[in-house]
C-alpha cells in the first residue's frame, strides 16, 4: 500500500496559527470599543459531519462527547478546559486569537488500548462576529502488536519482552493480544534476558501507523543459540486513510454503537435505529422548544450533540410512545434528565415539530 507523507498535524497547525495571527495583529487595533476594551465575538466548535469511527481499529473509541477540549487565548491562558460534551454551544470572547485543541483521551506515556485522536486549530474570532471551527480528527500516535511464536517460547523461556521508546516501555507479555501505542518516532522490541538486554528491532512509526510484528525462532536455531527472527506483516500496516473519525458499518445497530445526533440527521429514513444525545428540553411547539423546567408536555422531549445546546436547529425532537418509555422518560415527571445522556431505539424521520426526529422509539438506556 502506498504510503503518505504529509506534514505533522501539531506544525500545520503553528503554521496556520502564525498566518492568523499576522492577520489578528494588524486588525485587532481597530476593534477596539472607544474605552480601549476588546469587543465580543462568537465562537462555535463542532465535528465535522465527514468524521467517522475507525473502520479497521483495534481498539474502541470513548465518544465524541467524552473528548476532551482545551481553548486557549493568545496569551496562552485557557478559556475553556473539560468534556467536549459539557462545552458551551457558542462560546463569547474577546475578539483576537485562540488555540483549538481536542484529544480523545490523555497520552502521554506508551500504553496499551490507547489509541489517541485529536485535532489542532489557530482561529481568529471577529469583534461583533462569529467563526465556526469544524474539527477533523485523525488518530495522533502510533500501534504496536506482536505475535509470538510458540517456538519463541522454547527457545526464551527466562526471556522477557519490551517495546521501547525515549517516552518509556511496556512489558509485551507473551499472552498479550492488545495493541501497545507509542507517539510518532524510533519504537523498539527490546529481549530482556539473564539480566541483559538485547534490541531485536527498531523501527520509526508515523502518526496513524499500525505495526504488527510476528516474534520466532529461527529456522534450525537451537534453544541454546537463541536464534530469533523478526518480520513484519505488511498487510497490517495501515496508513492513514483508514483512520478517521464517526460511524462504522455496525453504527445504530445496537445501544453501544449509537449513532450521534449529526449522524441521525444525515440518516432520514433509517428504522429501529440507536440515537444517543444528551436531553435538554420538551414542549416542542413548531416553532420553539423549552429548555428548562417546568415542564408539561409528556409525550415529547429534544436531544442534542452537547448538554449546553439551546438551540431547537441543534436538536432532534423525539416522541415518546404511551407506556414504559414515556413513564421513564418524559419531563414532566422527570425533570432531572436534563443534561443526562440518553440511547434511544427508534426510527428517524425527516420532520417532527419542524426538525429531524425519531418517532416509535422502543428502547432506552440512560447513560
Amino acid at each position: 500500500m502506498r504510503r503518505k507523507r504529509h506534514v505533522p498535524e501539531a506544525s500545520r497547525s503553528r503554521l496556520q496559527c502564525a498566518a492568523f495571527l499576522a492577520v489578528a495583529v494588524l486588525s485587532l487595533s481597530c476593534e477596539r470599543s472607544s474605552d480601549g476594551e476588546f469587543q465580543q465575538g462568537n465562537l462555535r466548535i463542532r465535528f465535522s459531519e465527514s468524521v467517522r469511527s475507525v473502520t479497521r481499529g483495534i481498539d474502541g473509541l470513548p465518544d465524541t462527547n467524552d473528548f476532551i477540549l482545551e481553548v486557549r487565548n493568545s496569551s496562552g491562558e485557557p478559556v475553556y478546559s473539560g468534556a467536549f460534551g459539557d462545552s458551551p454551544e457558542v462560546m463569547s470572547l474577546p475578539s483576537g486569537s485562540y488555540d483549538v485543541s481536542i484529544r480523545s483521551i490523555e497520552f502521554s506515556s506508551p500504553a496499551f488500548s490507547a489509541p489517541l485522536f485529536g485535532d489542532d486549530r489557530c482561529v481568529v474570532v471577529p469583534a461583533g462576529g462569529e467563526v465556526s471551527v469544524s474539527l477533523e480528527c485523525l488518530q495522533l500516535n502510533s500501534g504496536v502488536m506482536l505475535r509470538i511464536s510458540p517456538d519463541f517460547l522454547t527457545a526464551c523461556p527466562q526471556g522477557v519482552l519490551f517495546l521501547s521508546s525515549d517516552r518509556g516501555r511496556l512489558m509485551y507479555g507473551y499472552s498479550e493480544r492488545r495493541a501497545a501505542y507509542f507517539m510518532p518516532g524510533n519504537v523498539s522490541l527490546v529481549l530482556s534476558e539473564a539480566g541483559t538486554d538485547r534490541t531485536l528491532f527498531t523501527r520509526r512509526l508515523e502518526a496513524r501507523e499500525m505495526l504488527v510484528v510476528s516474534v520466532q525462532v529461527a529456522e534450525g536455531a537451537g534453544a541454546e543459540e537463541s536464534g530469533i527472527s523478526v518480520s513484519l506483516d505488511t498487510t497490517r500496516i495501515w496508513s492513514s486513510e483508514d483512520y478517521v473519525i464517526g460511524g462504522s458499518s455496525s453504527a445504530g445497530e445496537e445501544a453501544g454503537e449509537a449513532l450521534s445526533v449529526a449522524q441521525a440527521m444525515d440518516m432520514v429514513g433509517a428504522e429501529d435505529v440507536w440515537v444517543t444525545g444528551y436531553v435538554v428540553g420538551g414542549d416542542l411547539s413548531r416553532t420553539s422548544v423549552s429548555f428548562s423546567p417546568p415542564f408539561e408536555s409528556p409525550t415529547n422531549l429534544a436531544i442534542a450533540a452537547r448538554s449546553s445546546v439551546t438551540s431547537k436547529e441543534s436538536c432532534i425532537s423525539v416522541e415518546l410512545p404511551s407506556g414504559a418509555v414515556r413513564d421513564a422518560l418524559n419531563l414532566p415527571s422527570h425533570p432531572e434528565l436534563i443534561g443526562r445522556r440518553v440511547c434511544l431505539k427508534g426510527d428517524i424521520v425527516e420532520s417532527y415539530f419542524g426538525i429531524t426526529g425519531l418517532k416509535k422509539v422502543s428502547e432506552y438506556e440512560l447513560k
